[in-house]
C-alpha cells in the first residue's frame, strides 16, 4: 500500500508507554483510557482541542470522528459533541473544521511505529492502536481485478475508544455453563457499538480465572485476536486482563490462528471476535472436532438476522451453537436482550 506524506514527529511526552500493571478487580475505565492515552495519537491542533475538553468525561465517549472539511465530532453512548477550537461543545456551524493537515498528522502518528505492518492492516479499512482502540479509515479505494490494493486520498478517521468494564459476564455466565462446569458453544450477537467485545473480554477473564461465586473453576482459554481489540497487545504485553490461564495469538487471521492454538496450546475454550468470513466458519468446524468449546461474536441485531447471514448460516445448519446472547443499546451498550438456548429451543433473560 502506498502512502505519501511528510512525517511529523510525535511529541516526546506522547510516545506510547509500557502498559502499567492494573488492579484486576477495578470496575472502571483504567489508565489506558485517559485523555493522554488517546490524544497523543492526534495531530497538534486536534490534540490541543481534545485536551481542553475537560468537561466531557472520557467514559462517556465511544468514538472520535475526524473528517476533512467537517466539524470535529465526539460520539457518546447517549449524546454527541461537536467541539470548537477551545474544546467546548458547540453547534456544528461553530465547531472546528478538520483540515487535511490534521488528518495526515494523525495518520502519521498512528502508523509510524511499524509503517509496513500498518499498511497491510489499512487495506482492511482499519488500524488498531495500543490498548485495543480501533481506527476506521475511509478514502478512495484502488482496485486491481476486483481486489482492494490500497486506499488513497484518506478523507476520514473514526477512533473507536475501547473501554474495559468488568462484571458484566456474571449476569450471563450461569446460563452459558453446563452442569459439569464446561462452556456451551456460545455466540454473542449485537449491532455495532452495543458491547459485544466488552462482554467477550469479561467472559474470557471469568472463564480463565474461574469464579468462586459461580462455583466455576478456571479453564485454559486460547484467544485469536485478529484485530488486536480483545487483548490490546503492545509489544507482547496485553493492555487488558483476560485471565491467568489465557493465551493470546495477536494479529493472526482466525482461519490460521484457531488451528495453531489447538495444536500448540491445548485450550479448553477457543475465543474469537467477529466471525464473518467463510474461512472462519471452516476453522470453527475443524476446532469442534478436537473437543474445544467455542466462544465468539458476530454482527447482528437478532438471532433471525444472524441465521440469514451466509457466513453464519452454515454454523447454524450444523447446530454448532448451543447458546446465543443478543445485546442491544436499549438501556446503554451491553444491554442483554435475550439468551437463546438452541438445544432446548427456548429463550430467557
Amino acid at each position: 500500500m502506498s502512502l505519501r506524506y511528510t512525517l511529523h514527529p510525535m511529541p516526546q511526552n506522547s510516545v506510547p508507554n509500557r502498559p502499567q500493571e492494573k488492579n484486576p478487580d477495578l470496575h472502571k475505565c483504567s489508565e489506558k483510557t485517559d485523555w493522554n492515552a488517546i490524544t497523543r495519537w492526534f495531530g497538534d491542533q486536534i490534540r490541543g482541542i481534545l485536551e481542553q475538553s475537560g468537561r466531557i468525561k472520557l467514559k462517556e465517549i465511544e468514538e472520535i470522528r475526524i473528517r476533512i472539511g467537517r466539524p470535529l465530532l465526539l460520539l457518546g453512548s447517549r449524546q454527541e459533541y461537536f467541539l470548537d477550537v477551545l474544546g467546548k461543545a458547540a453547534p456544528p456551524e461553530k465547531a472546528y473544521l478538520v483540515q487535511r493537515e490534521d488528518l495526515m498528522q494523525t495518520l502519521e502518528r498512528m502508523t509510524q511505529s511499524s509503517l509496513y505492518a500498518a499498511e497491510e492492516e489499512m487495506k482492511h479499512g482499519f488500524l488498531t492502536l495500543p490498548g485495543g482502540h480501533r481506527v476506521g479509515i475511509v478514502g478512495e479505494a484502488v482496485l486491481n481485478n476486483g481486489e482492494l490494493q490500497t486506499l488513497k486520498h484518506i478523507s476520514g478517521l473514526n477512533v473507536r475508544i475501547a473501554q474495559e468494564i468488568q462484571g458484566r459476564a456474571v449476569q450471563v455466565l450461569p446460563k452459558l455453563i453446563r452442569a459439569d462446569g464446561l462452556l456451551y458453544h456460545t455466540l454473542i450477537l449485537s449491532p455495532p457499538r452495543a458491547g459485544k467485545t466488552t462482554l467477550l473480554r469479561d467472559l474470557i477473564r471469568n472463564l480463565s480465572d474461574g469464579n468462586p461465586v459461580l462455583n466455576l473453576r478456571g479453564q485454559t482459554v486460547g484467544v485469536v485476536d485478529e484485530r488486536g481489540e480483545l487483548a490490546g497487545m503492545w509489544q507482547g504485553i496485553p493492555a487488558y486482563n483476560l485471565g491467568c490461564r489465557t493465551d493470546v495469538l495477536d494479529g493472526c487471521p482466525k482461519r490460521m490462528g484457531i488451528s495453531m492454538l489447538v495444536r500448540s496450546m491445548s485450550p479448553s475454550i477457543i475465543a474469537v471476535d467477529e466471525l464473518g468470513h467463510p474461512q472462519d466458519v471452516e476453522a470453527v468446524l475443524d476446532a469442534l472436532r478436537t473437543g474445544v468449546s467455542i466462544l465468539s461474536t458476530a454482527h447482528a441485531s437478532s438471532l433471525e438476522e444472524a441465521m440469514e447471514r451466509p457466513s453464519l448460516k452454515e454454523l447454524f445448519t450444523f447446530g454448532v451453537f448451543e447458546r446465543v446472547v443478543v445485546l442491544s443499546r436499549r438501556q446503554g451498550p451491553g444491554t442483554v436482550e435475550t439468551i437463546h438456548d438452541l438445544k432446548g429451543q427456548h429463550s430467557s433473560l
